[in-house]
Parts: structure tokens; sequence; C-alpha cells
């Protein structure tokens, strides 16, 4: 009978310990509340949204808007790079609290992370050098062309989804690469977003927009599963500086123009 009780309590303070373990995990948000740090993951190149500017600094669209997050909540802003593809394992694997890039809501992505609402939008256009022949986008549909894209990215899935045809070469390196690769004559054509795209032509002669857009996809940022807390202050926030002005503002400048250039190029 004692035995019986022995085990009996043993087992009870064994749940009990477990349960008092879970119940004080914590959470993305309270490490970020005691640490008085919000640490973002973003794509090493990729103009106007993240990237290098001629000071040094690291700057753009997505990293605008989390430092005035971090800002507003009081805490320090550290930034992270990853090439496009290490985005979601660094976010996954607890090293970045969020993901701070031009990223597509896919499903597949959906069954690992969480997205926000969408923060803004993109427009997937094809591009070639100068006195490149097509008369569209469609136009690149065929085996004898070869398309540049960023590796994992939704740019490479429009350009399967929609030109199946065509040779698909990815490029780990962002858009960047998959320009080079188009001027340099490794690829007839590449497929990236417009505003992406401006940026480069502003800077790179003979580079060219194709006519017409292939689609056009919302884009947020991400969170783990686990970070509901933080995901609706992300939400809350964009709802925030978008009925006060802030958001529409940071668009405009980054997004829908190329006025950022003549302040970091």
């Amino acid at each position: 009978m004692k035995l019986k009780s022995l085990i009996t309590g043993l087992i009870g303070g064994a749940v009990m310990a477990a349960t008092a373990t879970v119940s004080l995990a914590e959470t993305t948000m309270e490490k970020i509340v005691r640490t008085g740090e919000i640490t973002i993951a973003v794509q090493t190149q990729g103009p106007p949204v993240s990237f290098i500017n001629k000071n040094g600094e690291r700057t753009g669209l997505a990293v605008d808007l989390a430092q005035m997050m971090a800002d507003d909540m009081g805490v320090k802003l550290v930034v992270q790079d990853y090439d496009w593809k290490g985005l979601i394992p660094a976010l996954t694997s607890g090293k970045a609290d969020f993901i701070a890039a031009d990223m597509t809501p896919t499903a597949q992505r959906s069954m690992q992370i969480m997205f926000t609402e969408p923060v803004f939008f993109a427009e997937t256009v094809a591009f070639a050098k100068e006195g490149h022949g097509y008369s569209s986008w469609k136009d690149l549909n065929s085996p004898d062309i070869s398309l540049a894209a960023t590796q994992a990215s939704s740019y490479a899935a429009a350009a399967r989804k929609f030109l199946p045809d065509a040779e698909l070469k990815e490029f780990s390196g962002g858009t960047a690469q998959a320009v080079q690769a188009v001027m340099s004559g490794r690829a007839s054509a590449g497929v990236t977003d417009k505003a992406t795209l401006s940026g480069f032509m502003s800077s790179i002669d003979g580079l060219v927009q194709i006519e017409g857009e292939l689609n056009r996809e919302p884009l947020g940022f991400a969170v783990r599963p686990d970070s509901v807390h933080l995901l609706n202050s992300l939400d809350n926030y964009m709802r925030l500086i978008r009925i006060d002005g802030r958001l529409d503002e940071k668009v405009a400048y980054w997004w829908n123009s190329t006025d950022w250039e003549a302040d970091h190029k």
C-alpha cells in the first residue's frame, strides 16, 4: 500500500513538474521584453527591401519598418543577414524573431511559418537586355529560353507556373545574381518584382523590363507558429501605421518609386 502511494505520488509530482515547465516556457514576445532586443532576418542584398547603402548601413523598406516598430516598442533592433533560402531556417531555428522581407505567403511556406497580413504588394515581371526582341513576357515560354530567378522564391514559382516550357536557372544571391546572369548572356531573361527591377534598371545600362506582368502578389513578414503574440503585435502595428499614414509614406518612398536611390546609392 505504501509502495502504491509512493508511486502515485511520484507520478503526480512528475505531471506537476511537466505542467509547470510548459507553463513557464518563454514566448517570443516575453523574450523580447526580457532582453530589450528584437531580432529580424533579412535578405543580404535585396534592394529596395533590404541592402547595404553607400554609407555601409543596412537599410531598405523592411529594415525601415522594423526599425520604426522597434523604436516605438522601446527595444533595440538586431539585424541578421541571410541568403533568401536561409531566411526560413533562420526563423524556425530560433536565430531570428521574425522575417522582415518581401515574402509571399504561399501554401507551402505557411506549413512551416505564420504570415502577417499583407504589408505591401508586388507585380512580378520579366526583364532582359535591351534589344531582346520579345513583345511580351509570354514570348519567353519556349524551350530555347533560359530564365534567371532567385532560388526558392515566388519569382521562380511564377516562372514555373506561367512559363513552363522555358529552362529555369535559380540563383541563391537574389535578383542581383539573376540580373548579372542576364547581362552576361548566361540567361535569356529573368523574373523578379517590378520595384526591385526599377532599382537595377536605374543603375545598369541596357537592362529593360519586358512588357506585361506575370501576376500580382501580397507580401508580408513571418513568425514561428508559436509566436502568436508577436504576430498579433505585427499586424496591429501595421494597421496603426497604415491609418496614421506612415506605412503609405514608406511604401511610396521605397517601393513605388526610385526616390531612395539619391539618398542611398
